[in-house]
């Protein structure tokens, strides 16, 4: 960790040798931007801290203000220290004025650009809610040219990859000392590419440099591991210090943390954290099985992730035995793959010569484990029987059908979201072996999802890549993609891109006969398609207990929350 550079103060007067009430003739006053998530307050332009407790005792519903340059930070919380905490965040500095690295790196397999929220803001939101930060909320964003936003584009999808947002200080508040600083910087979980995050920080370091700034700053937690990137890319500490307001979505920063809490995974805590903006009281019975209470009102409801006591035994079985829901739903008008119980006789081996390739699966299953895909030989299904036995004593033969992965998520037996979700695939650079990419895009898709997702190094990866003939141990050639699963499970490193606007509805309306057939009340319904907006789907699966974090920007912790506590609904009033 680097120490604090004197030198390097931030563009402060009254922290070097001019008084205060000269740094107020020049600099305009009681400064703060509209950054779409709160608002970017300028503390040291303010003569009067009382004007910044004002304007934070006022911040929006589910906002983050924060006030930057405090040049006192236990005044201003001394006002209202029931209210207001310093963000436990070290400041970083970059000297915009040494000379350029003519030889920095380019992106090679994204492009970074201007945002255009017409377009992008449904991305950049849903990577900001992925990675817990607040998203933009367009009526509450400076237009007049004081930030900036940049996004990352994939090449060959366009899609966003990554996002930042770069402050002018001089458009801000007429800054003598020329200063810039960067904020809101996230880069998409899904993402198959590493480096998006550096590139657009250097991106904006390029773009504030061009405009003849002296200087950027950020914030970045202490403890973060981005410490050690911003320190290799050059930035430095300065003793600058952030105010914010003790509310729900900053409670992580000012509070001592429940160990509990700590185990609890995102698909929890999605939910936990859409409660506590409620008022919903929360009591964590189990944090390594992710049991947890919820209580409003005089009503309290125990809850494992997305399942809660609303869901009976009954829908619960109906849902775990994927024999069980096919049965159940072949009286109904659904498209069904056909299917088998695997009995041992020679029926089985003559279901596969029937369909050709199949699918193999325990009968009660989760998170893809024990599933084999495009078995087409006697010896395949003999291996991938013995590899689903490991999971249930029942397992089934399944008509392999061709087609897009597509989870819709029903909530009260209304449609809430719906998803695409692809296989791991990994991207060749000429250099690394396949193991090597495997194990580098695993690191990077445990970050992203705090170590719910990676490509496991199994048999089954192991036959997927021999079909595509391949092995571990061949190097990959530059720029060529290569799917190394077939199930698109997320546990088993598969990404999700969401398609709700697309979805048709013939599709949505498939998925809610089948939650009211279950009569489940929240279920995540699984088909696969030739595509989310044409009508043709076969049913897979019924998931009793949905991650519903793996849906956002959708409003599905929401949807979730109104259904137990239908009357907190009124309490959420957008500002």
């Amino acid at each position: 960790m680097s120490s604090i550079d004197p030198k390097h103060s931030p563009s402060l007067k009254h922290w070097g040798d001019t008084p205060v009430e000269n740094h107020f003739e020049t600099v305009k006053h009681d400064a703060f931007i509209e950054c779409g998530w709160g608002r970017l307050i300028f503390a040291h332009t303010f003569k009067d801290y009382k004007k910044i407790a004002e304007l934070m005792f006022n911040e929006r519903n589910r906002k983050r203000d924060l006030a930057f340059y405090a040049h006192d930070p236990q005044l201003l919380v001394s006002l209202a220290p029931h209210e207001f905490f310093i963000d436990p965040s070290f400041t970083y500095r970059y000297d915009l004025t040494r000379e350029k690295d003519e030889n920095q790196r380019s992106p090679i397999n994204f492009y970074i650009e201007l945002a255009d929220f017409d377009k992008d803001l449904e991305q950049i939101n849903g990577i900001y809610q992925v990675n817990n930060m607040v998203p933009l909320d367009l009526e509450n964003l400076d237009k007049t040219g004081q930030i900036t936003y940049f996004v990352g584009k994939d090449k060959e999808t366009h899609e966003v990859v990554g996002v930042v947002m770069g402050a002018d200080h001089v458009k801000s508040f007429n800054d003598t000392e020329q200063g810039s600083s960067l904020w809101a910087l996230s880069v998409d979980a899904k993402a198959r590419y590493p480096g998006i995050g550096k590139l657009l920080i250097q991106h904006v370091i390029d773009y504030f440099r061009d405009k003849g700034r002296k200087f950027l700053d950020l914030s970045v937690m202490s403890n973060s591991e981005a410490v050690g990137l911003y320190e290799g890319m050059g930035f430095s500490r300065v003793p600058a210090f952030t105010i914010k307001r003790k509310n729900a979505i900053n409670e992580k920063l000012y509070t001592p943390q429940i160990s509990q809490y700590d185990k609890l995974n995102p698909y929890s805590m999605i939910i936990i954290n859409e409660a506590k903006l409620r008022g919903i009281g929360v009591e964590v019975l189990d944090g390594v099985n992710n049991y947890f209470k919820l209580t409003h009102g005089g009503r309290s409801i125990i809850c494992r992730e997305s399942l809660s006591e609303l869901t009976s035994a009954v829908a619960m079985s109906r849902c775990a035995d994927k024999s069980v829901t096919h049965n159940l739903l072949q009286p109904l008008d659904i498209s069904l793959p056909a299917q088998r119980i695997v009995d041992g006789s020679d029926d089985d081996y003559k279901f596969l010569q029937k369909y050709k390739q199949i699918a193999v699966k325990p009968a009660d299953g989760e998170q893809g484990l024990g599933i084999s895909l495009l078995v087409r030989s006697n010896s395949e299904l003999e291996l991938a029987i013995r590899k689903a036995k490991q999971f249930s004593a029942k397992v089934v033969l399944e008509e392999f059908v061709e087609g897009d992965d597509l989870r819709i998520l029903v909530i009260n037996f209304e449609v809430v979201a719906a998803a695409i979700r692809q296989p791991a695939e990994i991207l060749g650079d000429g250099i690394h072996t396949i193991r090597d990419l495997i194990k580098k895009q695993s690191r990077r898709r445990e970050l992203a999802t705090h170590g719910e997702s990676s490509i496991p190094m199994d048999d089954e990866t192991k036959r997927t890549l021999f079909n595509s003939g391949y092995t571990f141990d061949d190097i990959l050639e530059s720029q060529k993609k290569l799917q190394v699963r077939k199930t698109a499970n997320l546990h088993t490193g598969g990404t999700i891109h969401d398609v709700t606007e697309k979805l048709h509805p013939a599709l949505a309306e498939a998925a809610i006969r089948i939650a009211k057939a279950i009569n489940i009340p929240v279920v995540g319904v699984d088909f696969m398609v030739k595509s989310p907006a044409k009508k043709h789907y076969y049913f897979i699966e019924a998931n009793e207990r949905p991650g519903l974090a793996n849906h956002e920007p959708q409003p599905t912790a929401q949807r979730f929350v109104d259904m137990l506590f239908p009357n907190t609904k009124t309490t959420q009033k957008e500002d």
